[in-house]
């Protein structure tokens, strides 16, 4: 039996509990939130849909059904509103965490802590430090959407699938990202290398245009519609079907850095060996001087927004 409590059942939380429940990864889903009545109907909503998909048991509860979840999922918290940053969520989002987190980790303190609730790499520090928990059982989605999104938009212009296209976001989910060019291939060549024999005469500027639109989708979405969802959710399932089936695959998810770079004493998105105890291992993979570079002025960055808050 596979378990996941999801706390939070707002845009992200509801949509991550459907993508799960009709993709057969999990047995029994638990909805936590504030709001116990918008939990139930959410649930409800799904469970009329059960006949239709693979055997599933889904409810409303209290933290109190999370004790034997083998994934919690994190997405309470307040959402982003046009022009206000993840970062601007955090003193906000900060408090909200603080005031469940002890009494989630009573009820559960050996699942995997999954945080999905911006600004992710600081709640993910949060929930490291408010639980106590180790490490590697602690993250956040951090750049796998970003990553998604790049891929997505690099298959756009160069007109091939975007599952040949391996490539990443890492750093700080959110506007000090970056992409890794260095280790971006397709069809195992570099970039430049493909670059050098594809006929879309991409212009010089068209890798920061990429970055630039990666780093700008959410906020376009929010602009058009209010909040974004549904490649969040598709998100969710990759990192939970890669936990409970033990993948080890390599997924760029943020956790708690121990050296990486030269970086410690902050959460960020690297190339990262995901299984069944969460991240085994965060890799160190050969970037370009300037990446290195850009990597820790997005850690800076957090480190300084760690240093304002109360925790």
């Amino acid at each position: 039996m596979n378990k996941v409590a999801i706390v939070g059942s707002g845009f992200v939380g509801a949509t991550a509990a459907y993508t799960l429940a009709v993709s057969g990864t999990v047995n029994e889903i638990a909805l936590i939130d504030v709001n116990k009545t918008k939990a139930e109907g959410d649930a409800l909503d799904i469970a009329h849909g059960i006949p239709l998909i693979a055997p599933l048991e889904i409810y409303a509860g209290d933290y109190s059904d999370a004790k034997d979840a083998d994934i919690i999922i994190i997405s309470a918290g307040a959402n982003s509103k046009p022009n206000e940053s993840r970062l601007d969520l955090v003193h906000k989002n900060t408090a909200i965490f603080k005031s469940f987190l002890p009494e989630l980790v009573k009820a559960n303190d050996s699942a995997i802590y999954l945080v999905v609730a911006n600004p992710v790499d600081i709640l993910a520090y949060v929930t490291q430090k408010v639980t106590g928990l180790p490490p590697n059982r602690v993250i956040s989605s951090g750049t796998l959407l970003d990553s998604s999104r790049l891929r997505y938009l690099l298959s756009q212009s160069c007109r091939i699938d975007p599952r040949s296209i391996h490539g990443y976001m890492i750093g700080e989910h959110g506007d000090s990202e970056l992409a890794a060019w260095s280790i971006t291939n397709i069809a195992g060549l570099p970039i430049n290398d493909y670059c050098n024999i594809c006929k879309n005469a991409c212009g010089a500027d068209f890798r920061n245009e990429i970055v630039e639109k990666v780093k700008r989708s959410a906020y376009e979405i929010i602009e058009k519609k209010g909040a974004t969802y549904y490649a969040v959710a598709l998100s969710i399932r990759r990192i939970v079907e890669c936990i409970l089936r033990d993948e080890r695959s390599i997924l760029t998810v943020s956790s708690l850095l121990t050296g990486q770079y030269g970086i410690s004493g902050v959460c960020l998105s690297l190339p990262s060996i995901v299984g069944r105890n969460g991240v085994e291992n965060v890799l160190e993979l050969p970037l370009s001087d300037e990446e290195i570079r850009l990597f820790n002025k997005s850690a800076n960055i957090l480190k300084d927004i760690i240093k304002q808050i109360d925790i």
